[in-house]
């Protein structure tokens, strides 16, 4: 099966199925001198854990990780770094009755399809706890980041047809954590918090937006023409299962204005070269300007729902109705957040270091 490596010079593989005995992900491209520890990881893997909340699948996993190598004395040695973490609650006994059906919305006939044969439990490989192996890759990204003056935040902006306010950085790291909800507008998350109950309630669920900002990157990161940063950013948003939507800046909006208010001026700030407004999103030519990078993710409603739909029975080819039961999320957006943030950040230092604003060897000295 391909495509389980993502980036180029600092590069990831993710491995493991929902309900496999474990999943993980091995990082390569680690500079040496890396602060790397078990607390750092499971900070970032508990903002994606599930059960957290009435709006996240009752499903309990801890998500301990073990980290099996590339770090000694709480030090990335430049050699990869291979994590691990243990399914511990797993419940196969939903999808052994609806093995032949194919959950609408979901990849299992493509998956047949394409191999001939599937994990059917929870999805397999399509689930979305492969996402574990991202977040704990992040985590190191992050981490990398931060030493540059890099952040990273991402938050709901739109949920069930509710909009947020728009807010500032600041607010956003400040009100991140304080509704299930990860909207940074907390009257605006009430609201959401209601729709999101309604539609459990209903056996039904309900889609949004997630905002993704970075401040700090520095101007002429990124690689024209094929591998434009806003290119490469499209991939890594888009390869997270619900996505169906990118758009930077003004995004699809810009197709509405005129070239005299989309364009970013250019003008002087404490001797350095700005834009007066964002338009762009801080992206131009599939390079950097120096401004926080804006993107946002439109995220499609849980597929898993226990209202009753249609589909096909592949062990007799008949068509027959399928109602989902189990664990399941009414809404993913909230706990796409940690997710989006590492496919961001696993993005922007791969750039970096092709760019040479990151030594690829060592941190040290």
């Amino acid at each position: 099966m391909a495509g389980n490596t993502f980036g180029q010079l600092f590069r990831i593989t993710t491995w493991g199925e929902s309900h496999g005995r474990a999943i993980g992900v091995v990082v390569d491209g680690v500079p040496a001198g890396l602060e790397i520890n078990k607390k750092m990881v499971e900070g970032e893997l508990k903002r994606r854990r599930p059960g957290q909340s009435s709006i996240s699948t009752p499903r309990k996993e801890s998500d301990e990780v073990e980290i099996l190598s590339g770090v000694f004395e709480g030090k990335s040695t430049g050699t990869p770094v291979s994590m691990l973490v243990w399914n511990k609650n797993v419940d196969s006994s939903s999808y052994e009755r609806i093995k032949n059906l194919p959950r609408p919305g979901h990849a299992d006939y493509l998956y047949q399809k394409k191999y001939g044969i599937r994990d059917y439990r929870g999805g397999g490989r399509s689930s979305a706890r492969e996402t574990v192996g991202r977040v704990a890759a992040g985590s190191i990204a992050k981490a990398l980041l931060k030493r540059y003056g890099i952040k990273i935040a991402a938050h709901v902006v739109e949920l069930g047809g509710i909009k947020a306010e728009r807010q500032d950085f600041d607010k956003i790291m400040e009100n991140l954590e304080k509704t299930p909800l990860r909207c940074a507008d907390l009257d605006a998350a009430e609201k959401m918090l209601e729709k999101a109950e309604i539609a459990r309630n209903m056996g039904d669920s309900i889609g949004g937006i997630v905002e993704v900002i970075v401040k700090g990157v520095p101007p002429g990161i990124g690689e024209p023409v094929f591998d434009k940063l806003d290119a490469d950013l499209s991939k890594a948003l888009m390869s997270i299962g619900s996505v169906k939507g990118i758009e930077y800046g003004s995004g699809f909006e810009s197709a509405r204005m005129y070239g005299s208010k989309m364009n970013d001026s250019f003008l002087i700030e404490n001797g350095d070269v700005r834009t007066e407004t964002n338009n762009s999103g801080g992206i131009i030519g599939g390079l950097s300007t120096g401004m926080p990078i804006i993107c946002r993710a439109a995220v499609k409603p849980t597929p898993s729902i226990s209202k009753i739909q249609k589909t096909v029975d592949l062990s007799t080819m008949s068509e027959t109705e399928i109602s989902i039961h189990g664990r399941h999320d009414p809404t993913i957006p909230p706990r796409m957040v940690p997710v989006a943030e590492s496919m961001v950040a696993l993005v922007i230092v791969d750039h970096m270091i092709r760019c040479g604003n990151i030594d690829p060897d060592s941190l040290l000295g």
